[in-house]
């Protein structure tokens, strides 16, 4: 799986490229701090449609060659955002990006079930999530320490050796699969995914997840700016290094083949929203362990949710993928800006607040769902 965690961890480092920064940007730009989390809103709705595209493709021309070309096309507007003169622009070069992405996205989770889980299970499943969450840490922590010694210019633009180098590795390692035949045009396989009931409440309980823990990092490096934490944009973003805790990424693979993805699901809810109750006393130890909470949570939640989307079909996974992950990032987009929202008139409680709404709803998507 080397050169298939490299491409998503190279893929998840973009993506999230201007989280830890977002202050620097709004100060490079003059906007408000809504404003500048549009840098990852923009990325998550361009990637929520180009899942349609790049879904359907890997079904019918195959996952190796969908996960190449898109890290390869990843490389140019990853440069180009490092480049760009204005705001506009950087937001431009941002959708560009998220255009992209899908294709190691969408075309991943098949490509896992249909290559790695039947010879190791949802350690899989866990190993990939764990690429994510490293490509994650250089994202936001790499990014954050560079911007603070060379800017933030040449903190994004050098990310763009990431996909570049996963792109010739995955060239030369990744199986080839053959292409199933498909069943039918390319818009049956849509509606038909469109109508499983499963899919569709395993998709919302996950994009419930994302979208609180995009709100809470996305705006805890305001929190940290502020009294009485007051601490610069490197330090601030230390709280990155949380994500460290994706270690576990393969246990909670292992756990949901012992428990099923279901209670796991409904374990990291609840601890989710335990996190976030934590993080509101203004202590530095409450809100990293708060922070931590939530952490875990997401990635036991996004490891289950995942494993449900690839037990919900057995056909047109490519394109089963691209309705999770479309909604999912549509989710993800509004959660890098209605949280700032809140940010902007309630302060922490209220980015507190839209994460146990959305955890509600990702219990009550869970509890409506069919029971095998």
């Amino acid at each position: 799986m080397a050169g298939f965690m490299l491409g998503a961890a190279g893929m998840f480092a973009v993506t999230y490229s201007t989280q830890a920064i977002l202050p620097q940007l709004g100060r490079a730009f003059h906007v408000s701090p809504a404003e500048a989390g549009l840098t990852i809103s923009v990325v998550v709705l361009a990637l929520a449609a180009g899942a349609w595209i790049w879904g359907p493709l890997s079904d019918r021309y195959g996952r190796k060659h969908a996960i190449v070309l898109a890290s390869t096309l990843l490389v140019a507007p990853t440069i180009g955002a490092a480049l760009a003169p204005s705001f506009a622009l950087v937001l431009a070069f941002r959708a560009l990006q998220g255009l992209c992405m899908p294709g190691l996205l969408t075309a991943g989770v098949p490509y896992i079930t249909e290559v790695f889980t039947p010879r190791i299970g949802g350690r899989a499943m866990g190993n990939y999530v764990t690429a994510l969450i490293a490509g994650g840490l250089i994202g936001r922590v790499g990014v954050a320490l560079l911007a603070a010694g060379l800017g933030w210019r040449w903190a994004i633009g050098l990310l763009a050796v990431l996909p570049l180098a996963a792109a010739i590795v995955m060239r030369r390692s990744l199986v080839d699969l053959p292409i199933a035949p498909a069943e039918g045009s390319r818009f049956s396989g849509v509606r038909r995914q469109l109508r499983n009931r499963r899919l569709l409440q395993t998709t919302a309980a996950g994009s419930a997840f994302f979208f609180t823990f995009v709100g809470t990092f996305s705006y805890v490096v305001y929190r940290l700016e502020r009294p009485p934490f007051s601490f610069g944009p490197a330090a601030g973003s230390a709280v990155f290094a949380l994500w460290l805790l994706g270690v576990f990424g393969p246990g909670f693979g292992t756990l949901a083949d012992r428990i099923g993805w279901r209670r796991l699901a409904f374990s990291a809810i609840a601890v989710a929203a335990l996190g976030l109750a934590v993080t509101l006393p203004a202590h530095l130890p409450t809100l990293v362990l708060g922070l931590a909470l939530v952490t875990l949570a997401n990635w036991g939640g996004v490891t289950a949710a995942q494993i449900g989307v690839a037990e919900a079909t057995d056909v047109d996974r490519g394109t089963a993928s691209a309705l999770y992950y479309s909604i999912y990032y549509f989710t993800g987009a509004l959660g890098g800006y209605l949280p700032g929202l809140a940010w902007e008139r309630f302060r922490w409680e209220g980015v507190a607040a839209t994460g146990w709404i959305a955890l509600a709803l990702a219990a009550t998507a869970l509890a409506l769902g069919p029971r095998r």
